[in-house]
């Protein structure tokens, strides 16, 4: 219950706060990418029960390939500003196992199904360790093998980790650790 306030105070706070960066961000989005500049993709979320996600747009729909904003977007992580709103309707909290494409979280077994009890967070210290997975991946000619097989069974490694020790004071912690990553 401390941890839905905490985010639903948190959530609506830098909704308010940060309004005019995210209407700016959305339109600067919708002119780069020639479409509305919001995407709205199907994650799996708690329970494995599939929700839309909300980030701004960072490729451009007909070429497929990420734009300059895009990438600096991703690499400033602006655009997963609109998942404030995924917290405020309680679909995430700020701290969690990211939330993935059906395949992956909602395939688990055993033990590690324990990681969809969690709601899908903003951040974890899955995110940080991997915060540029995207550069990773593209070091390997086999990217999706590399990912399947080294890098989301890390990932799930760390999010069980979270679910034994989850607390208010693990999520602030990792809050100030994402903060003020290098």
């Amino acid at each position: 219950m401390v941890k839905r306030i905490f985010d639903f105070f948190f959530a609506f706070l830098g909704l308010i706060l940060m309004s005019w960066i995210l209407l700016i961000c959305i339109i600067i989005a919708s002119i780069d990418t020639k479409s509305f500049g919001l995407f709205v993709q199907e994650r799996i979320g708690q329970y494995g029960k599939p929700f839309k996600i909300f980030k701004i747009k960072s490729m451009n729909d007909t070429s497929k390939k990420i734009s300059s904003l895009g990438r600096f977007l991703r690499k400033s992580k602006l655009d997963e500003l609109p998942q404030l709103l995924n917290i405020l309707l309680g679909q995430m909290s700020f701290v969690g196992p990211r939330p993935d494409i059906s395949g992956y979280y909602d395939l688990l077994e055993g033990e590690n199904r324990k990681i969809l009890e969690l709601k899908p967070g903003l951040t974890s210290e899955a995110s940080i360790k991997y915060a540029n997975e995207e550069e990773l991946l593209n070091q390997y000619e086999n990217s999706l093998e590399y990912n399947d097989t080294v890098i989301f069974p890390d990932k799930v490694k760390m999010n069980l980790e979270y679910y034994y020790k989850q607390s208010i004071l693990v999520d602030l912690q990792t809050i100030v650790k994402t903060i003020f990553r290098t």
